[in-house]
């Protein structure tokens, strides 16, 4: 994660709380009332009256007691004093590193967990930690990393602030994508990878008291478990929706949506617009820029744009180590990332809509081939493509 303008506020902490202090976010504006949605508008009371939709401290406060709170020496236990052969992970946060905990009543076997430790010297640590607590504390969905728990310090000597999450043997979707050290992600696998994290960030964006903007979304925040099922992370960005603050622009380079970029204003179409990035990224296998190649190739979504969906030149853009892959589902997830990837964020699909979309693309990857595949592609993707007058929404509602 890189912030495209410096901080404007300073870090501040007060000393001596030992646990996740629930009131700083209720402070700021991001989490006003203006700022969140209601699930469903049909919730009346008796009354006839709405009911407000809860914040996410509020909602944090019903289940925290689900979290596990660690000492720091439990921690520096489970790590071999944060050895750095143990390290696997490392950002703008602090480092992660693989630890072995044991259950409270010490009669179960250790469990394998990964423990992300806060970098004193990071000015929003603090801040994006409690967003990590608060948010994965509430949460609850099996394409969203697990939270065990946390541990918070005030000492003389410092803070000390540590995540305890489930471990993801299989690294992130960006190690396999891009590390040519890996083997190469088979087809089938490649698109239940995508639509889990489709299905992670639909459930944050429509399925929760509140909406969640979850502002990083990039293959190296898809983490695989041992059996390559994928679960988003890093949530110190996320905010309650449907509108984020303005106060400076965050994200990855290459990800983060122009209008965010431009002028600080977050939506969820903002997460879209990161998603449609990684779906290139899926089909070609390369970076959002890679410096080393001709001009341009550099920048991935400027040369996806040379070879569009329905042209012979197509086939060009997909990843060469792809041995096997069906050329019309190809085409139809390149059609769906230029609707995520549209100037216009209105015109934007939604989460749902590109999850069932996805689903589409596996039943034809699963169907296989055939002659007529450019003609089947045009006629199950002709909904897919706005017209002028109308958004992708009521293209894909018809």
């Amino acid at each position: 994660m890189k912030c495209f303008f410096p901080f404007r506020d300073k870090f501040k902490c007060r000393k001596g709380r030992s646990s996740p202090e629930l009131q700083t976010q209720n402070r700021n504006s991001e989490n006003s009332a203006a700022n969140r949605v209601i699930k469903s508008a049909g919730s009346a009371s008796g009354s006839g009256s709405v009911s407000s939709p809860r914040s996410i401290p509020q909602l944090y406060k019903e289940k925290e007691h689900n979290l596990r709170v660690f000492t720091f020496a439990e921690l520096r236990i489970a790590t071999n004093n944060f050895n750095k052969l143990l390290r696997i992970g490392e950002g703008g946060f602090g480092s992660v590193y693989k630890g072995s905990i044991r259950p409270p009543n010490g009669e179960a076997d250790p469990t394998v967990v990964a423990i992300k430790k806060l970098n004193k010297n990071s000015l929003q640590g603090h801040k994006q930690w409690l967003a990590e607590v608060q948010f994965l504390g509430v949460v609850d969905h099996p394409n969203l990393v697990k939270l065990l728990g946390y541990c918070s310090v005030d000492g003389e000597r410092g803070i000390q602030r540590l995540l305890v999450y489930e471990y993801m043997p299989n690294k992130s979707l960006e190690e396999h994508l891009f590390n040519k050290g890996s083997a190469t992600l088979p087809w089938k696998t490649r698109l239940e990878i995508i639509l889990g994290a489709a299905q992670g960030l639909a459930y944050l964006h429509e399925g929760l008291e509140i909406q969640v903007i979850y502002r990083d979304f990039k293959s190296s925040n898809v983490l695989l478990d041992e059996n390559f099922k994928p679960k988003l992370s890093d949530f110190g960005l996320a905010r309650e929706g449907p509108i984020g603050d303005r106060s400076h622009v965050v994200g990855t380079y290459g990800y983060a949506a122009p209008e965010y970029v431009d002028t600080g204003h977050l939506t969820i179409k903002s997460d879209i617009y990161s998603f449609g990035v990684v779906l290139y990224e899926v089909l070609t296998g390369r970076r959002t820029l890679e410096r080393l190649l001709p001009p341009v190739e550099q920048k991935l979504i400027e040369w996806v744009k040379l070879y569009p969906a329905d042209s012979n030149g197509f086939r060009m853009i997909i990843d060469p180590r792809l041995n096997q892959y069906s050329l019309s589902a190809a085409r139809k997830i390149a059609t769906l990332a230029d609707a995520c990837l549209n100037k216009n964020a209105k015109d934007r699909p939604t989460m749902s809509q590109v999850v069932e979309i996805l689903k589409q693309a596996i039943e034809e990857s699963e169907g296989g081939s055939s002659s007529s595949e450019k003609r089947s592609f045009e006629s199950s993707t002709s909904n897919l493509v706005p017209s002028k007058k109308h958004s992708f929404q009521n293209a894909t509602s018809a």
